[in-house]
């Protein structure tokens, strides 16, 4: 049975505020009615949308603050003038346990700056990540880092390799996730040398997830693995192409469908089917990006969604704090260190260990 849960939110983050936040709410406490919300923004704003939805009135507390971080606004300028405002109270609500999780359509840049004074990096992470949900022909699966850093050294990108297997545990409910490193090829000699030694890691050591090995690009939407793990500058570049790639499609559909009297025929005898397309390809479901690797739950919903994908930020932030992703997180993590430096101390016995040999017998071996 789920337990309850309470999500503070950042009601006036994103391009409308209140007047989508709050119907958002509503959306997801339909599909969640064990949630609980608490309100930081505009009071008389919010409590004008919360009169339209007397259900979600009941289940929600309003912190009023007339503080709100711009979304122009530069991370260093958030961090120093942030404190008190609407996106700074739900996280430091996070952090007491006021609250399970924060969802804000604020600023990216200064989310994640504030998230990680806040929350604070699991102990063992060096860079948290962006996670974000990505349709395949399948289902979804999930992709990080799409942002938070650009590069990543060989232990990073298996740090985010446990951390989106964590996260494809709590969404999708599978227990041993399979997980792939996108990279310009699958052949082993393919790729610099970080990814090729995060390979060769991830392959050494024994982990809660299923490794695939490399995946190209063409892959991922395909659905071949429930993980794939990228640098953040690569990570950020593939899914801006794939929501361009989305909207242009459609765009070339629409067109075809309105050409002339018989496509426009054809659209409406095949309107069923052109409806199933049309949800699938809704970027809206999977609104939300998750910052994983912090000592707390917070999701990134975009700050021009309505209120149907703000609920999908919504809905993925309660999916997260019911699995206790957190403590799962914080458990692999620190056996994956273990793991490495058990490995690292046997090679170093080993070594030490290790005979050495005469100068004269290795001489004489070279020569025979």
């Amino acid at each position: 049975m789920a337990s309850p849960k309470i999500i503070a939110l950042d009601a006036m983050g994103g391009d409308h505020g209140p007047e989508v936040v709050v119907p958002g709410a509503a959306l997801s406490l339909e599909r969640q009615p064990s949630l609980n919300f608490i309100f930081y923004g505009n009071s008389a704003r919010i409590e004008t949308a919360l009169a339209h939805h007397p259900a979600l009135l009941k289940a929600s507390r309003v912190v009023h603050t007339d503080h709100v971080i711009a979304m122009d606004e530069k991370p260093s300028q958030a961090l120093r003038r942030g404190k008190g405002s609407s996106m700074w109270l739900p996280l430091e609500a996070v952090k007491t346990g006021e609250a399970h999780a924060a969802v804000s359509a604020g600023n990216t840049g200064a989310l994640m700056a504030i998230s990680k004074i806040l929350l604070r990096p699991i102990a063992g992470i060096e860079r948290p990540a962006i996670a974000a949900l990505w349709p395949t022909i399948h289902s979804e699966c999930i992709v990080l880092d799409v942002g938070a850093n650009i590069g990543a050294t060989a232990q990073q990108l298996t740090d985010f390799s446990l951390m989106g297997a964590a996260m494809a545990r709590a969404v999708f409910h599978i227990e041993r996730p399979s997980v792939g490193l996108l990279n310009v090829g699958t052949e082993e000699v393919k790729g610099n040398d970080d990814v090729k030694a995060a390979h060769a890691l991830l392959k050494s050591v024994e982990l809660p997830l299923d490794y695939k090995g490399f995946i190209e690009g063409d892959r991922i939407g395909q659905g071949a693995v429930d993980v794939v793990v990228v640098e953040g500058f690569a990570g950020n570049i593939a899914l801006k192409t794939a929501e361009g790639t989305a909207r242009q499609i459609s765009s070339y559909l629409k067109a075809a469908m309105t050409s002339s009297f018989v496509t426009k025929l054809g659209a409406l005898l095949a309107r069923g089917g052109f409806v199933a397309l049309k949800e699938k390809m809704d970027p809206r479901r999977v609104n939300g990006g998750t910052f994983l690797g912090l000592n707390g739950i917070a999701v990134k919903s975009h700050g021009g969604t309505d209120a149907y994908g703000f609920a999908s930020a919504i809905d993925l932030a309660y999916e997260m704090a019911q699995s206790d992703l957190i403590a799962r997180l914080t458990s692999d993590i620190k056996n994956f260190h273990h793991k490495l430096s058990a490995a690292a101390q046997s090679q170093e016995q080993i070594q030490t260990s290790a005979p050495s040999t005469p100068p004269s017998v290795a001489l004489g071996n070279a020569g025979e």
